[in-house]
């Protein structure tokens, strides 16, 4: 068995069964599982680890982090909670389980404290473990052809929706759409890996407004 077979084929494969591992145990942390997977890619790609996931030099621009990406986001985020969540909710019979988030309502300093777990687990963690590599995993092993692409973005949607099953089957359903969604922008902006990370964290900063006001 040869060093480069252990480093391409070999080691993805063992970090993505331990995380799933992890996520059987009960005991995943998406923070834990994007670390592995950076440990991970520094085995396969050493000194390109980094661009590997798809954080490009290119893709640190005021313009497109600090306004396109949130204008984005805000976009997103009402599709998804005007006309998505209406639609969803009404096929299923079953509102969206928030109630993980009740003790934020009108609590700056715990409000103020998720704000920060979101960009760090969710915005830049699941970012890293979703699109930076599951996706470009998925696209190295099937390619990159019209039909790999469907099938990488409805998986790895699909799971994306699984892991946010505290939300119930409806917000299952509506993660699922909205981790496509943004599966569709990294493949639109050619694994910007930063520009998806700062639509998610918007994405998920206004949703915390609305809990921090009781809108949801």
């Amino acid at each position: 068995m040869n060093k480069a077979f252990l480093t391409t084929k070999l080691t993805p494969v063992i970090a993505i069964i331990l995380c799933c591992v992890l996520y059987l145990s009960g005991y995943f942390q998406m923070i834990i599982a994007a670390l592995l997977l950076l440990i991970a890619s520094a085995i396969e790609y050493k000194k390109d680890l980094f661009g590997s996931l798809g954080f490009q030099r290119k893709g640190i621009n005021i313009k497109n982090l600090l306004i396109v990406a949130p204008l984005l986001g805000i976009a997103i985020f009402l599709f998804y909670g005007y006309i998505l969540t209406p639609s969803v909710t009404y096929l299923t019979g079953q509102p969206i389980d928030f109630s993980v988030f009740e003790p934020y309502q009108g609590n700056l300093p715990a409000t103020l404290s998720l704000f920060a777990r979101i960009w760090v687990s969710a915005a830049f963690g699941e970012e890293i473990v979703f699109r930076g590599y599951l996706m470009r995993q998925f696209t190295k092993f099937f390619g990159s052809s019209k039909i790999s692409l469907a099938i990488n973005i409805l998986l790895f949607g699909f799971i994306f929706g699984l892991s946010h099953a505290y939300q119930g089957v409806s917000g299952q359903i509506l993660s699922g759409i909205t981790g496509m969604l943004l599966a569709v922008i990294f493949h639109i902006r050619k694994s910007d890996l930063w520009f998806n990370i700062a639509v998610h964290g918007f994405i998920d900063t206004v949703a915390l407004v609305y809990i921090y006001y009781g809108w949801l």
